[in-house]
C-alpha cells in the first residue's frame, strides 16, 4: 500500500557531502513523521533523525551540527543532508515513514529498502 523509495546513497571521502532523499508513494491519507535509521555491519539499527508533521526534528548525538533533515509535505518525501561525514558513519540508511493510509485506520511503521554510505578514503 505503501512505497518508500530512498537514494542518494555513495562512495564519499572523509569530510564530504552526501544529501539522501526518500518519497513515499501509494495509498497515504497523512503522514506523521518521517525519518532516517542507519544500521553498520554487526550494529542494530540506531535512529539518525526525525522529523514530524509539525516541523520539530530530533537528532542523535553523534550527529548533531553535522547532518541536517527537512520534508517537502507537497511531495511526501524527506531527505537527510550530510556533511562532514565520518567514517563511522558508514552504514546502510533506512527511510521510515508512520504512515496513516486512511482517516480511521491506525498509523503504521513502514520502511524503504535501504541504501549504502560508505565513507573513505
Amino acid at each position: 500500500q505503501v512505497q518508500l523509495v530512498e537514494s542518494g546513497g555513495d562512495l564519499v571521502q572523509p569530510g564530504g557531502s552526501l544529501r539522501l532523499s526518500c518519497a513515499a508513494s501509494g495509498t497515504i491519507y497523512s503522514i506523521n513523521a518521517m525519518g532516517w535509521y542507519r544500521q553498520a555491519p554487526g550494529k542494530e539499527r540506531e535512529l539518525v533523525a526525525v522529523a514530524t508533521s509539525g516541523s520539530s526534528t530530533n537528532y542523535a548525538d553523534s550527529v548533531k551540527g553535522r547532518f541536517t533533515i527537512s520534508r517537502d509535505n507537497t511531495k511526501n518525501t524527506v531527505y537527510l543532508q550530510m556533511n562532514s561525514l565520518k567514517p563511522e558513519d558508514t552504514a546502510v540508511y533506512y527511510c521510515n515513514a508512520v504512515v496513516r493510509v486512511r482517516s480511521w485506520f491506525a498509523p503504521r511503521n513502514y520502511w524503504g529498502q535501504g541504501t549504502q554510505v560508505t565513507v573513505s578514503s
